[in-house]
C-alpha cells in the first residue's frame, strides 16, 4: 500500500508549505460527491491524527486516513501545466470511470 508524489508535485507542495510557514505535508482523501460518486480532497496537514497513515516521496509527507486508503492506494500525485492551467493530477489505478467535467470518479 502506498501513495506517491512525483518530483514536480513534491516541489509544489514544498513551495506552498514554505509560503504557509507551517505544515508537515498534505492529506489526500476522498469524499462522496459529484456525478461519478467520489472526489479527491487535498489539504495541508499541520499534525496527523493517530490513525492516519503516512507515506513519503521526495521529502514530502502524504497523509491518508484509513477510510480513504482503499480508494487511493497506488495513486501517484503529479503537478501538471497545460497551457494557462496548472494543478495537481491524480493518477489512480483504482479509477474505473471519471465524469466528463473531471471533478469526480468511480472505483
Amino acid at each position: 500500500m502506498a501513495v506517491t508524489l512525483t518530483e514536480r508535485a513534491a516541489q509544489q507542495v514544498q513551495r506552498h508549505l514554505a509560503r504557509r510557514g507551517a505544515g508537515i505535508g498534505v492529506r489526500l482523501g476522498v469524499k462522496t460527491t459529484g456525478c461519478s460518486g467520489m472526489a479527491y480532497k487535498l489539504e495541508f496537514v499541520d499534525a496527523p491524527a493517530p490513525e492516519d497513515l503516512t507515506f513519503e516521496s521526495h521529502g514530502v509527507k502524504v497523509i491518508v486516513d484509513p477510510k480513504s486508503l482503499p480508494y487511493v492506494d497506488g495513486t501517484e500525485l503529479d503537478f501538471v501545466r497545460q497551457g494557462l492551467n496548472e494543478g495537481f493530477q491524480f493518477n489512480n489505478p483504482n479509477e474505473k470511470d471519471r465524469c466528463g467535467c473531471g471533478e469526480s470518479f468511480r472505483v
